[in-house]
């Protein structure tokens, strides 16, 4: 059950932010909550200490306590605001949301493919996800766009919403802090240790809602349902990520097709070869996991609320 008071309220907050992103997507940059948890981000992140392996772990637990922290602390400082205080929900819950601009993602990559036009493929993949497109084929990039958009249903969607439903606009709000954090910082390399409080905080927080996402899946796609459901079941732990390889899995399914990243993975049964179209259906099944997982939650706040 809900621990708000007025879960009518949040219903129709999580509506109203739903449809202004679905309408307008993300809000312009300057006025982005999400792009200023980034700058904030950066600036912890550029003052990190540089040598000390132990000492950069230190600091990153410190950014992924703190920064979630203070989000958190804002979105409920933002809600008791008298007058504005729901609009300012609104708002707030609607930059923690992405589902247009995941679809505008996917479109950056099908549509240049379509056109074989892989060079403009390759940048529209660069603005999705964080994979390296060069030398990638086209169905290597088709691939790509699919799983990213599996993957990002969970965290465009419905890992936003169901930390809404559990705590409120600061629930979301320290959701998509961590969430941002983790994909500045929580990856080998460079900034492994710095960022390795963030990345284990975000599987955490990823491990009810990318397995919702998956089941969401599977069911907005009822002609391959069980394809994607006994994929998922099979393929889900194939992935180094104990989250990713759930939605992935489960689209991957639903299409019919295998998804593969070079030495890392394989998910599904070989078949027809990836291609723009691919990414058209990928996005039409996250389309209908995210808004009617969404949909879910409002009725199931309105629902809350009756004596």
């Amino acid at each position: 059950m809900t621990p708000w008071l007025e879960p009518g309220l949040h219903a129709g907050i999580l509506a109203l932010a739903l449809a202004i992103d679905l309408v307008f997507g993300e809000p312009p940059a300057r006025l982005h909550p999400v792009v200023w948890m980034g700058a904030a981000i950066g600036w912890l992140r550029d003052r990190a200490p540089q040598d000390d392996a132990r000492a950069r772990f230190g600091w990153g637990l410190m950014m992924a306590l703190v920064l979630p922290a203070g989000c958190a602390a804002l979105g409920a400082l933002a809600m008791a605001l008298p007058g504005v205080g729901v609009a300012l929900g609104v708002l707030l819950t609607t930059s923690a949301l992405a589902v247009r601009s995941l679809g505008e993602g996917g479109a950056r990559v099908g549509d240049p493919l379509q056109a074989g036009d892989l060079e403009g493929a390759r940048q529209g993949l660069s603005w999705l996800c964080s994979r390296d497109p060069d030398g990638l084929s086209a169905e290597e990039l088709a691939g790509a766009a699919v799983e990213s958009l599996a993957e990002n249903a969970s965290d465009a969607a419905i890992a936003p919403v169901f930390w809404f439903v559990l705590l409120g606009v600061p629930g979301a709000l320290a959701y998509r802090c961590v969430n941002t954090m983790d994909a500045m910082i929580g990856y080998r390399g460079r900034y492994e240790w710095l960022g390795k409080a963030a990345a284990r905080l975000d599987d955490v927080l990823n491990l009810v809602p990318a397995r919702l996402t998956a089941v969401l899946l599977v069911l907005a796609a009822p002609e391959r349902r069980w394809a994607g459901a006994r994929v998922a079941w099979r393929d889900a732990g194939g992935t180094a990520s104990p989250n990713a390889g759930w939605p992935m899995s489960a689209m991957a399914g639903l299409l019919g097709v295998q998804l593969t990243k070079r030495g890392h993975y394989a998910l599904g049964d070989p078949g027809e070869p990836l291609r723009a179209a691919h990414i058209a259906q990928a996005w039409a099944v996250a389309w209908r996991a995210m808004v009617g997982g969404a949909l879910a939650a409002v009725g199931g706040l309105a629902l809350a609320q009756w004596p």
